[in-house]
């Protein structure tokens, strides 16, 4: 069997001499004869698929554990191995998003100062409705809707105290309703307060992971909508008479969706398309999805439970959405159209619209 000097090696996969000597301590790479009076490491001509390939996941930024995970998977069956990498990818990509929404953030308010944008004077304000239904087939409501002048927020409970969690991790946030936001701080006080609903639901999970719920909130700071998201509940904005999803739902379906494994028409009809990879439970911290959108005069915002978004389509929702129709009569075209299409499950919905307050307008 032809051997490789460690240094020929190197050359030929890309890999230091140096990386190639960490890859065999962590077991990762180990070299196909070590000189046992030297210690010098030789390779095998086969061993540089391997190599390369690990060269390769390293340039991807992929933690070493990952690689690991993927090489181990490479040798049994390298289709497998290509999807780990594809949702490897998906999370580093959602995850980058979040930071690219906070650096977006940043520079706009390092620019134009903490008081919001300087070219930009109009005062805004939110109109707002929040409406909740048990649905045609559930014996009881679980969900929670919520709406004021700051704070918007679904919850959809499961478990046997599912309604009593999601009251609890909307009441958690509701303290944030009462006191102005600052704009510069308002995902660290968001965050906060999630961390404070999650400990609400622990309370009442009483340490049960069957018992728990998802929570979509935004919380208006004049100018700004920080969005908060755990779960299958859903934010939709609708702008210049586009719908655009902003949430991204925390579930497997989802999830083999962003791998490549399902269609979103194979997604809509899978028969564990409820089951959730995040939520608030008795269990283990979750970490929210955290996030800045800025506010537009005319911007119609709908935070739902996936009793309206699991039966109704995106096309009936916008055609609602662009309606002339108050937040009040909005809310309740939706939810009758969730319980006309079945009503399956309990219906939660809250509209919001952006608009330029009174006190602005005369400015």
């Amino acid at each position: 069997m032809a051997m490789l000097t460690i240094g020929a090696f190197a050359k030929a996969s890309r890999l230091s001499p140096k990386a190639l000597r960490l890859y065999d301590e962590l077991d990762l790479l180990r070299p196909a004869r070590v000189d046992p009076d030297t210690g010098y490491r030789y390779y095998a001509a086969a061993q540089l698929e391997r190599a390369r390939l690990v060269a390769w996941l390293r340039r991807l930024g992929m933690p070493l554990a990952e690689i690991r995970r993927v090489c181990l998977l490479h040798d049994r069956d390298p289709s497998a191995a290509a999807r780990e990498i594809r949702a490897s990818w998906a999370r580093v990509e959602a995850e980058t998003a979040v930071r690219r929404d906070l650096a977006a953030f940043l520079v706009d308010h390092l620019t134009t100062g903490p008081d919001g944008p300087g070219k930009d004077t109009a005062m805004l304000e939110l109109r707002y409705s929040a409406h909740s239904d048990t649905g045609r087939v559930r014996p009881a409501n679980q969900d929670t809707a919520y709406a004021g002048a700051r704070l918007l927020a679904v919850a959809d409970g499961f478990g046997p105290a599912g309604a009593p969690a999601s009251s609890a991790a909307v009441k958690a946030l509701r303290v944030l309703d009462t006191d102005e936001v600052p704009a510069g701080g308002v995902l660290d006080i968001l965050e906060d307060a999630v961390r404070g609903a999650e400990q609400a639901v622990r309370d009442v999970a009483d340490g049960s992971d069957d018992v728990g719920t998802t929570l979509t909130a935004l919380l208006w700071t004049g100018s700004r909508l920080a969005l908060v998201h755990i779960g299958d509940s859903r934010a939709y904005l609708l702008r210049d008479g586009e719908l655009f999803l902003i949430t991204h739902d925390h579930t497997m379906v989802q999830s083999m969706v962003d791998e490549g494994r399902l269609t979103p028409e194979e997604a809509a009809s899978h028969p564990e398309r409820a089951l959730l990879l995040k939520a608030l439970t008795g269990g283990s911290p979750t970490a929210p999805d955290l996030r800045l959108h800025d506010a537009r005069p005319g911007d119609r915002y709908l935070l739902c439970s996936d009793g309206l978004s699991g039966v109704v389509p995106d096309t009936r929702v916008r055609q609602l959405l662009a309606s002339p129709a108050s937040p009040d009569e909005t809310v309740r075209a939706l939810v009758e159209a969730a319980n006309t299409a079945g009503g399956p499950d309990n219906v939660s919905c809250v509209v919001a619209d952006v608009v330029e307050s009174a006190v602005g307008a005369g400015v």
